[in-house]
């Protein structure tokens, strides 16, 4: 789900604008994480398997809560894990930890 922000327009109707434009979540993930997590989430990737990162659809992860994903995403986990607060919205960042728990679904 992407939040807009509702502005009232001069003749009266709503208008619904985007502080930054709302992206596909599976396209964000795939820019920024996949490289390391891989499309799935696995982590099964070369860079993935040397970094020891975590499964995205392990229990170890998806029982974390929404707040704790977003801070990863957002502050990333040193030294290998740069966060995203730079280069994604806070609305892009509640997508990817959208995403993350429909990898988990999967």
């Amino acid at each position: 789900m992407h939040i807009g922000k509702l502005t009232l327009a001069a003749a009266g109707l709503a208008v619904l604008t985007w502080a930054t434009p709302p992206q596909d979540a599976g396209a964000l993930f795939r820019k920024n994480c996949a490289v390391c997590h891989g499309a799935d989430g696995h982590g099964q990737t070369a860079k993935g398997r040397k970094l020891k990162v975590k499964d995205l659809t392990s229990a170890e992860v998806q029982k974390l809560t929404d707040a704790e994903l977003t801070k990863v995403i957002t502050q990333g986990k040193p030294p290998d894990m740069d966060g995203y607060a730079d280069q994604l919205s806070k609305q892009e960042i509640q997508a990817m930890v959208a995403y993350v728990r429909e990898l988990g679904k999967h």
